[in-house]
């Protein structure tokens, strides 16, 4: 009997599988740790996400690839780490004119996660941010997408009667390399001409996107990402307005941005259920890296923040909703990485990955079901080149340890699920493991390349000059 009840539980799994839910990745661009109610905040609302992580899953320890944007979307979208296919910097801005950068993007050798999707019959869009490569083979409908609308560069002004402006001047006085910021935006390769607040037309974009996915007869994947809330601070003063009682102006800004999105959201899941999609979409919202403190973020008691290797430059807000596969109400405490996702998507989407594709993460789903953790004993690193200073900040987690060094201060080891703010240096406690910690991170420092491109000349030139990586002091206990 409980051989046949097995069967039949089995039976029931492979074909809720083989139905291949819709997939959306909603990243936001520098959103702090506790910058959204189902994460702490409390001067900033968002209803609509709230609602949405509270009948899912909320994720305490989920970690992307980068403390800053470009090679974080890298790594989530290759499924490796950016520094194995040379990407540990941020693809200059196009403005900067630097000719031999602008050619280059994310390695065309790697099969994206788009590619994979559309190959196992998925509809696949993208919107919104990319800075994964400017040039025609980097596109993303040369990547596995086959609707793409936003802006290529790494960020953009927010409000078209404030940038176009700026971008007809510059066109008329023949400027040759014009500020990302201030481009048209597109769609498949073709300018538009936008009307609305960005963060405004990307949400108007996804619905859609979603509307017209309905219509055909296949699964689909979203890759919703916001620029929002990245500087330019720039919010709608009626956003601004549900803020009246925060004081500080970029903090102010900074909650209306949030806010949009928010709306954005809620407009997606609107069309969702209008097209009766909903209760077959796995919805996963994060953002890319920390949130900019600066900039009007908050990490709370993360330490430090956007572009650090503490755990507010690399720990992000995170949640997953699926009606009746999704756990509803629940926290996942077990560290899990945007890595995860290619091979835990391609699973969920009987999806094939290619022979031969190196992948860094892992299928997380049934360990996420059974509130285990998915790599138990195994590593989540980041590494930040510190080119124009000669060193590189690193940090592993393992399991509860973390082994940190950064500022060429000595290696710390925190016991981060007791101490989350890295308060407590366990090192001379724990020696031992210390130094295994480091060994491990040592190795993997061995499948690192050599960066393609740099975010300026001056950092090739000092990356040059002072000789690095220097691996060889960077995991030195001494």
């Amino acid at each position: 009997m409980k051989l046949f009840i097995a069967s039949i539980l089995v039976l029931i799994t492979v074909s809720v599988m083989a139905e291949q839910p819709n997939i959306i990745v909603i990243l936001c661009d520098d959103l702090g740790y506790v910058d959204v109610g189902f994460n702490g905040a409390t001067d900033i609302v968002t209803p609509k996400l709230d609602s949405l992580a509270e009948n899912g899953t909320i994720f305490t320890s989920a970690y992307v690839t980068h403390s800053f944007c470009g090679p974080s979307r890298m790594g989530l979208m290759s499924g490796r780490y950016p520094h194995e296919i040379g990407a540990p910097f941020n693809l200059p801005a196009a403005s900067n004119g630097i000719a031999k950068y602008n050619a280059q993007g994310i390695d065309v050798n790697e099969t994206l996660m788009s590619t994979v999707l559309q190959e196992a019959g998925y509809f696949t869009g993208a919107i919104g941010k990319w800075h994964m490569g400017i040039k025609p083979q980097f596109h993303p409908n040369t990547r596995g997408f086959d609707d793409y609308y936003g802006f290529l560069g790494g960020g953009h002004r927010y409000f078209p009667d404030q940038y176009r402006p700026q971008y007809e001047r510059a066109v008329q006085n023949g400027s040759k390399n014009i500020w990302d910021y201030i481009l048209p935006l597109e769609h498949n390769g073709v300018e538009v001409n936008e009307t609305e607040y960005i963060t405004d037309a990307l949400s108007r974009e996804a619905v859609r996107f979603v509307t017209e996915a309905a219509t055909k007869d296949q699964p689909f994947f979203l890759y919703l990402a916001y620029n929002a809330p990245h500087t330019p601070l720039e919010a709608k003063q009626e956003d601004m307005a549900v803020f009246a009682s925060i004081l500080d102006k970029d903090r102010q800004s900074y909650a209306g941005m949030v806010c949009g999105v928010d709306r954005g959201v809620g407009e997606v899941v609107d069309a969702l259920k209008a097209t009766g999609q909903f209760d077959d979409t796995l919805i996963v919202f994060l953002s890319d890296n920390g949130g900019k403190e600066s900039q009007g973020a908050n990490n709370g008691v993360l330490r430090e923040g956007k572009g650090s290797v503490y755990e507010g430059g690399y720990r992000v807000p995170m949640f997953w909703h699926w009606p009746q596969h999704v756990p509803a109400g629940k926290r996942y405490h077990h560290p899990v990485t945007a890595l995860d996702f290619y091979p835990t998507f391609a699973r969920l989407a009987n999806a094939t990955i290619p022979e031969g594709k190196h992948l860094d993460g892992t299928d997380i789903w049934d360990d996420f079901l059974a509130d285990h953790s998915p790599r138990q004993g195994g590593m989540i690193y980041v590494l930040r080149h510190r080119a124009g200073q000669g060193y590189s900040d690193v940090s592993a987690r393992k399991d509860q340890w973390k082994a940190c060094r950064i500022y060429r201060q000595k290696w710390k080891l925190f016991n981060i699920v007791q101490d989350i703010g890295e308060n407590n240096d366990l090192s001379a406690l724990h020696p031992e493991i210390l130094s295994e910690m480091v060994s491990e991170a040592k190795r993997w420092s061995q499948s690192h390349t050599d960066p393609l491109w740099y975010d300026s000349l001056k950092a090739e030139a000092d990356w040059m000059n002072y000789g690095m990586p220097n691996y060889d002091v960077t995991f030195s206990l001494d």
